[in-house]
């Protein structure tokens, strides 16, 4: 086995689509590489259990070839695949949909649970909703790539939006909603209704948040009143966190772990579920014009990719000293 003081080789697997993972999964792998780790990753495609599992001849020749010390899963039904294979041993975080889901996509993340070496829940929420967690739990979320989501002067990123062909008007307001309107999970229909009732008062427009680069949404944030969530579920929705780094005022409903991170934040709300209090939360925004600390409080939580990455060797440490 490898001295557990040298740097361990990671394999980072998950869904991917395209040959891409979303942006989260690619950040933490990049930020562990950055750590000193040798990272390399393999993309789960297919959908469904039957799906996943025709991935699995190919997951035992990846790591046969890249001999992982660990490998890293992302959801509960990816962790499931790889601790099909017992050479190694596997991590698995849980993100949301694998456990609040519920139905056949909760029992099989229980028994990926059993399985796994170690479980990492993004959120509290998460964490107690799964009864009779073994010792080897913790909860740790994704972090935010602090380079890539920074706070600009308003009129620069509408410069940069309208050098990039999105058209967007310095005389109207903006809301960006946290996700596309065709995901029902995210409950765009409250958004829109919320939305609708600002446009009595004011040139306001619900932006989608879909097809954008990363580097976009950055000044989509930048040029936004606010961001706003709706959703019926979640777990620690990355985008809130971005939006904290960009000094993006949040209006959310109270799901996931968004009262936690914004809790004390001068200009973000957490809003009753109802239409009429949402839009009076994202009026407050628009009437003040302000900016939040939302960045000092990713840095002090250490919510940033480089602090996460330390605390995911500490937990790879603890994998390795136990075999």
């Amino acid at each position: 086995m490898k001295h557990v003081s040298d740097m361990p080789r990671i394999l980072v697997v998950a869904h991917s689509v395209d040959g891409r993972f979303v942006s989260f999964v690619s950040e933490q792998a990049r930020s562990l590489a950055q750590a000193g780790c040798i990272v390399d990753t393999y993309g789960v495609v297919g959908k469904g259990a039957w799906g996943y599992l025709g991935n699995l001849r190919a997951l035992k020749r990846k790591i046969r070839e890249f001999k992982p010390d660990i490998v890293h899963a992302h959801y509960g039904l990816t962790g499931l695949l790889c601790t099909l294979q017992r050479k190694v041993p596997v991590v698995t975080t849980y993100h949301g949909s694998d456990i609040h889901s519920g139905g056949w996509v909760l029992k099989l993340s229980k028994l990926c649970i059993r399985r796994s070496a170690f479980n990492i829940f993004v959120s509290k929420w998460l964490y107690e909703k799964v009864i009779n967690l073994p010792p080897n739990s913790t909860i740790l979320p994704c972090g935010v790539d602090m380079e890539t989501f920074i706070q600009i002067p308003r009129s620069e990123a509408l410069r940069l939006l309208n050098g990039s062909g999105i058209v967007m008007d310095e005389g109207r307001h903006y809301v960006v909603f946290a996700g596309a309107f065709a995901n029902d999970v995210k409950n765009p229909a409250l958004a829109k209704e919320a939305v609708a009732l600002l446009a009595q008062k004011y040139a306001v427009e619900l932006v989608e948040l879909k097809g954008y680069t990363r580097e976009q949404v950055n000044w989509l944030l930048n040029a936004a009143d606010c961001l706003l969530m709706t959703s019926h579920r979640e777990g620690s929705p990355m985008v809130v966190k971005e939006a904290m780094a960009a000094g993006c005022p949040v209006v959310s409903v109270d799901v996931g772990d968004v009262s936690l991170r914004l809790g004390g934040i001068k200009g973000c709300h957490i809003a009753e579920k109802n239409p009429s209090a949402i839009a009076a939360a994202v009026e407050s925004t628009i009437k003040s014009g302000a900016r939040t600390d939302g960045r000092e409080r990713i840095m002090i939580e250490g919510c940033d990719t480089g602090s996460i990455a330390k605390e995911l060797l500490r937990v790879y440490k603890i994998v390795l000293e136990s075999r």
